[in-house]
């Protein structure tokens, strides 16, 4: 059985709605797939050196990403380099401006790791919209999924 690990940042309902929907996604009964969700700050490399998959939800702070989710990246990059090359990821972003910045700041971490970014980083900007929802558990689909059927 593959693992996806959901690292999701949710400081307000609507996120904790799109965490929750990554879950249901990646958590599709039709597949044989084991999901952990945790936040960025209860997340430690063991947890991804266990994963089979990663998708990382955070939100835009100021142009760049939440706080918690770049604490989880300083704690955990040094352990994880040369571990989980070409691990596949899925990013969603919740950005309430353009969330570029974020998505700017993130990519240079994923290229350092050498994990495969495997669709384009999801941004869900502006005014809170109910089909973020289901972008995100299409996502989260998608990957566990491509797992689940041995693409990735």
């Amino acid at each position: 059985m593959k693992t996806v690990l959901i690292v999701s940042h949710v400081p307000s309902v609507n996120t904790q709605k799109l965490a929750k929907a990554a879950q249901q996604g990646a958590s599709h009964p039709d597949l044989d797939i084991k999901v952990i969700v945790k936040s960025p700050s209860e997340t430690e490399p063991e947890d991804v050196l266990q994963a089979d998959g990663l998708i990382i939800g955070t939100t835009e702070n100021l142009a760049y990403m939440a706080g918690l989710t770049k604490d989880f990246f300083d704690r955990c990059y040094y352990p994880l380099l040369e571990q989980k090359q070409g691990l596949p990821i899925v990013v969603y972003i919740r950005a309430g401006h353009d969330g570029t910045g974020t998505q700017r700041a993130l990519e240079p971490i994923f290229t350092g790791l050498r994990w495969q970014l495997i669709q384009p980083v999801l941004i869900l900007k502006g005014d809170w919209q109910e089909v973020f929802s289901d972008q995100v558990e299409e996502l989260a689909l998608m990957l566990a999924a491509g797992l689940d059927a041995g693409i990735y």
